[in-house]
């Protein structure tokens, strides 16, 4: 058996070497290495599979934030709605841009933000929300954006994990998550489900006026060559990098596809346990699997990921600590105390998940889980 990754990039890129390596000389020999026709098609063909009305690459899921952030002209000590249980760049760029990160619970089952989550935390100081979905799958949107509507709040949705995942309105239509909200913002570093071979990270929306204004932020600020009309910054995906997300995204439906396979013998595998949880799947969305999580319930999680690295099989916590926990937050925030995120940092434990795992490994996998 070959040795366990948590992400197998490696023998991803030897199935797709020949088309990745034939684009990386096109662009060497073009020396097209900004804006070039690479980054050009890569933004067309985003835009086509997530059937959004624009795309904006830029050169990484932060950025993607922070632009987003900018286009929406929100004023110092604005307050932004989100959640405690993520990663640390969703709240990073709203204490950069010196606006106050309102941090609140999650959904225990699904890590992901709710309607009624948000609204007990809107202010008369209230600008906007940052709904995250979190390892793989949409947060219930639709109520989520009802909410917005009514206080006339934006939503920037956090799609980092989710890219390819569709989610289902009440009326039975549907859509790719990144598109719901009023902008979407994604990252496609390595070990993303879309990623890159470096950095890089795209933005997408369905509105004309926001879609300008940040293709205008991203590139200092220009609305034509050397004439600034706004502060803005220098947030490019290069051309290398475009070539590599553009022959991956031929391949991301077959990618989510591995990754539900992987996650449904996992599932298999240990539904005899009380004492782990699987990832709950919520109705209104499919799931893709950036990562698969457990929940251990018996206050062992510290010992299965021991007993887990003695017998080589890599895991992760995603995440340990409470972003108001943070001591990068402390000035930023009040909160003290959120008892789910709280919980969910004890409990969480992530196991293995790419597109290459095989029935041998993930058979070990489990069956070392298990016998902890």
């Amino acid at each position: 058996m070959d040795a366990i990754q948590m992400v197998d990039l490696k023998r991803q890129y030897l199935k797709i070497k020949a088309e990745i390596d034939q684009g990386i000389l096109e662009v060497l020999d073009t020396t097209a290495y900004i804006n070039g026709p690479k980054v050009k098609a890569f933004q067309e063909g985003l835009q086509h599979y997530l059937r959004a009305q624009h795309v904006i690459p830029c050169a990484n899921g932060t950025d993607a934030l922070q632009i987003a952030m900018m286009a929406l002209d929100l004023q110092p000590g604005d307050e932004v709605i989100v959640p405690a249980f993520t990663y640390v760049a969703t709240a990073e760029v709203i204490a950069l841009l010196r606006l106050k990160p309102v941090m609140v619970d999650v959904d225990y089952d699904t890590f992901n933000l709710t309607a009624d989550i948000v609204a007990a935390a809107i202010t008369p100081r209230t600008k906007a929300i940052v709904p995250v979905n979190l390892f793989g799958q949409s947060c219930d949107l639709e109520p989520i954006m009802a909410l917005a509507q009514e206080r006339g709040l934006w939503v920037i949705e956090d799609n980092a994990q989710a890219i390819g995942a569709d989610y289902t309105f009440s009326d039975g239509s549907t859509a790719k998550t990144g598109t719901i909200a009023h902008i979407g913002c994604t990252s496609f570093y390595p070990s993303k489900n879309l990623g890159a071979y470096g950095d890089g990270g795209a933005i997408s929306t369905n509105r004309a006026d926001l879609a300008q204004r940040m293709q205008m932020i991203a590139n200092h600020g220009q609305g034509r060559r050397y004439y600034h009309d706004a502060v803005g910054v220098n947030s490019r995906l290069d051309s290398i990098q475009a070539v590599v997300l553009g022959v991956k995204l031929q391949h991301l439906d077959e990618y989510a596809a591995a990754r539900r396979a992987a996650a449904d013998f996992y599932d298999r595998a240990f539904a005899g346990l009380d004492w782990v949880q699987t990832p709950v799947r919520h109705p209104r969305s499919t799931h893709v699997f950036h990562q698969y999580t457990l929940l251990v319930k018996n206050g062992q999680r510290d010992a299965l990921q021991a007993h887990l690295q003695q017998k080589g099989v890599p895991s992760m916590i995603y995440y340990p600590v409470p972003l108001y926990a943070q001591d990068a937050f402390r000035s930023f925030t009040e909160v003290e105390h959120l008892p789910i995120t709280e919980q969910l940092c004890q409990e969480v434990i992530s196991l293995p998940m790419h597109t290459e795992l095989d029935q041998e490994q993930l058979h070990y996998i489990a069956e070392t889980v298990k016998s902890c």
